[in-house]
């Protein structure tokens, strides 16, 4: 099954000062087992997730308006598959998985207390 990036990153992003991006890709469900408390997450891996996170809402942006300007579908969903492989990819480059990255993304919506962690780092 190919990941998914959850570009939903709303609180992540908005938290680190990013414009909201629309969910161009479907959201990963991940396993309540995948989804580690927020004392879990390290310090190294909170910031690898604040790299990744500005890098995906540029890319978020960069597509946001070739999406909304596309009338056929197809083109669409080739928009979309290009965009979610770029974020795949940029989350990867910071050493993170997918799964990783949408968990601590789940996680950080869920506990103010992660979420201020991350606001902490992201400055």
């Amino acid at each position: 099954m190919k990941p998914w990036i959850t570009t939903a990153c709303s609180a992540a992003l908005l938290a680190l000062g990013a414009a909201a991006a629309p969910s161009m890709a479907q959201q990963a469900q991940a396993p309540a087992a995948q989804q580690a408390p927020a004392a879990n997450y390290s310090d190294a891996q909170l910031e690898k997730f604040v790299s990744a996170s500005k890098k995906v809402a540029v890319i978020s942006q960069e597509y946001t308006p070739k999406l909304q300007s596309s009338t056929d579908e197809a083109t669409r969903q080739e928009v979309y598959r290009e965009a979610d492989q770029k974020m795949v990819d940029v989350v990867r480059k910071e050493g993170m998985s997918v799964e990783e990255f949408n968990g601590i993304n789940q996680a950080i919506q869920q506990d103010p207390a992660l979420m201020e962690r991350v606001q902490n780092i992201a400055r």
